[in-house]
């Protein structure tokens, strides 16, 4: 069974229950082709009711960015166009009944490891994300409110706030040639001390036997491929867009940082100083 834990909610109700209702959706549809002879019919009402049932919530949720003229509302029809557009291509395997099971747990699988990665790396931002760009360096600042505590977390988190602030001043250098290799550079190290320090941090609450060390792996998975999915490639034919394409680039990767140190990084401090834990 997959859960639907606290680290998924977003804290915007109907969107929250939407997501909780896709993986009730999920378990009931596992549960039942788990236990059913009739595959076939099955498998065909579940991934229709399925397919629908998304579909809904994807409209609602674009509805509601764009009530909040949310910045990332782009990328997350693009995200929703991309799954529709896998599942219409989803083939069951007829072949035999055994074959056919295994196709629709395959999908369900799919389904449930997409929500995840689309939750904690897409959903997390909504309405996260200033939309005016022209804010001061002071958001970019390691600021005492985002200390854990932890000498080498906040170490490495306030390296990663360096990273993504280096990158900011250089989009904004209008006096700067090859300034996009400049970027590709810094967003590949940003990628790989991303890495690291997800690592080290991990490292540290199995040490510790942190009990959301599951929840903090999902997040960190999510936002690894969240890095690894970005693509500048295309900056070229941007033509007037590359500064603000570049821009709500960096406003997402700062504003997911900064949610996830005061959302779940904290809590590990919280928890080591209540359970008298050292580093």
């Amino acid at each position: 069974m997959y859960e639907f834990t606290e680290d998924c909610m977003i804290h915007v109700e109907e969107i929250d229950n939407e997501h909780r209702r896709l993986f009730q959706m999920i378990n009931e549809a596992l549960e039942l082709v788990a236990k059913t002879e009739d595959v076939q019919s099955v498998a065909n009402s579940l991934i229709k009711n399925l397919k629908d049932y998304a579909a809904t919530h994807f409209a609602h949720e674009e509805a509601y960015m764009e009530r909040l003229n949310d910045p990332e509302l782009a990328e997350q029809k693009r995200e929703h166009a991309a799954f529709a557009e896998k599942i219409n291509a989803f083939e069951l395997d007829n072949s035999s009944p055994e074959a056919l099971r295994a196709s629709v747990q395959k999908l369900l699988e799919f389904l449930v490891r997409w929500l995840y990665h689309h939750i904690l790396s897409s959903d997390m931002m909504i309405g996260k994300i200033p939309v005016a760009s022209g804010q001061t360096d002071d958001q970019f600042a390691f600021t005492d409110k985002y200390m854990t505590g932890i000498e080498l977390v906040d170490d490495e988190h306030r390296r990663l706030f360096e990273i993504i602030k280096d990158t900011n001043d250089v989009i904004h250098a209008e006096l700067l040639h090859d300034k996009y290799d400049e970027i590709m550079r810094l967003l590949a190290d940003l990628r790989e001390y991303t890495e690291v320090h997800f690592h080290d941090e991990e490292e540290l609450m199995k040490r510790i036997n942190y009990p959301k060390l599951d929840a903090q792996k999902r997040a960190h998975s999510a936002f690894v491929e969240r890095l690894v999915e970005i693509d500048l490639s295309d900056l070229d034919a941007m033509d007037d867009n590359q500064q603000e394409y570049l821009t709500d680039l960096i406003q997402f990767l700062l504003g997911w940082l900064s949610n996830h140190i005061l959302g779940m990084d904290k809590q590990i401090g919280v928890y080591m100083k209540e359970h008298g834990i050292g580093e």
